[in-house]
């Protein structure tokens, strides 16, 4: 197996979000939000949702945070461009929601195509009311 580094390195984007900032109740909510924004999108392409909170308390040696009451993301892609085979590395595209009590932590991990951190960070500052 080859390793390579490569010339990117990606940021994360995280927004937190007080209960009381908000309409969506708990983090379900939130990801059924952003599925209507992937499939309103022209390009963007559902994959799934992954409960990852049920999933670590699951298992025997799994651990979760105790302010952490839920966990979810939602796995998409814009795939636009596909301009090398290196780039299947960091694709798909996922937004994390954690719930805790009193608040929401969503985060994104920076994607190589500045057009998609912009739609993605619009979709994520909208669960904010204004």
């Amino acid at each position: 197996m080859k390793q390579s580094l490569q010339q990117h390195e990606y940021a994360v984007f995280a927004l937190e979000v007080r209960k009381t900032e908000t309409s969506f109740s708990n983090a379900q909510e939130i990801i059924e939000y952003l599925k209507q924004q992937i499939d309103n999108h022209d390009t963007a392409q559902f994959i799934a949702t992954f409960d990852h909170y049920n999933h670590t308390k699951n298992l025997p040696e799994g651990q979760i945070a105790d302010e952490i009451n839920n966990a979810l993301n939602i796995i998409f892609c814009f795939g636009i461009t596909l301009p090398d085979p290196n780039v299947m590395a960091v694709r798909p595209r996922s937004i994390g929601v954690a719930e805790m009590e009193d608040e929401f932590l969503i985060t994104f991990m920076e994607a190589p195509m500045p057009v998609a951190n912009i739609t993605m960070e619009s979709w994520v500052k909208a669960i904010i009311n204004t």
